[in-house]
């Protein structure tokens, strides 16, 4: 028997291997196919619904915030916790600056409740997350103890967020509008020996410094 022929031989002999094997397996083979595209067209399906709801809260969003207007506050008010309540990592958070921003509550409790729902979410990322803590302690500092001011802020103060040093300013103003000079300049130090301190919030901090002891 030649090269050619025994090569003819084992050609034929896998396919029939093969051939026996999806005899034998069609059954396993039927199921594991449909999984696997049941599979691939849901996660489509799921990533485009995603990608749906997305556009749909943005738009809802975008119409609210340029229609706004103080004749039909409750109806905006409705809209912009409809958007909060999507949980939506990017539009939650905006829905709520907007709220603070244009002055649409009035009730420090509801604020807070907001507050926490936006934060509660899982998949805010990391820096909006902190610059919602960093919002939330800039709209209680003027009714809030120092307990819970230093406490609303601790996530961010205790780690290396771009929004850091903006919370050390807001705590050290705090502390010297309530006439505690020491802690304010405590917190004012701490600004002026951070690395990650951008040039803005340093120069404010030192000017307190120099304004309010001389140094």
């Amino acid at each position: 028997m030649d090269e050619e022929d025994l090569a003819i031989i084992i050609k034929n002999t896998r396919r029939e291997e093969i051939k026996n094997f999806f005899i034998k397996n069609k059954k396993k083979i039927y199921f594991l196919t449909s999984l696997i595209l049941l599979t691939v067209f849901s996660t489509f399906f799921y990533l485009d619904n995603v990608k749906k709801q997305k556009a749909e809260i943005a738009d809802k969003f975008i119409k609210a915030s340029i229609n706004y207007n103080l004749k039909k506050e409750a109806y905006y008010l409705k809209e912009f916790n409809e958007i909060i309540n999507t949980h939506d990592s990017t539009y939650a958070p905006l829905a709520l600056f907007f709220l603070i921003d244009n002055k649409i509550l009035n009730s420090n409790e509801e604020i807070n409740h907001l507050f926490d729902q936006v934060l509660n979410n899982a998949n805010l990322e990391k820096e909006i997350k902190n610059l919602v803590i960093y919002k939330k302690a800039l709209i209680n500092a003027d009714f809030q103890s120092e307990n819970i001011m230093i406490e609303i802020l601790k996530p961010v103060i205790n780690s290396e967020s771009f929004w850091k040093p903006h919370s050390l300013l807001l705590l050290g103003d705090y502390f010297l509008f309530k006439g505690e000079k020491q802690k304010a300049k405590d917190f004012y130090s701490q600004i002026l020996t951070s690395q990650k301190t951008n040039e803005n919030i340093f120069n404010q901090a030192q000017q307190r410094i120099l304004k309010n002891y001389g140094e």
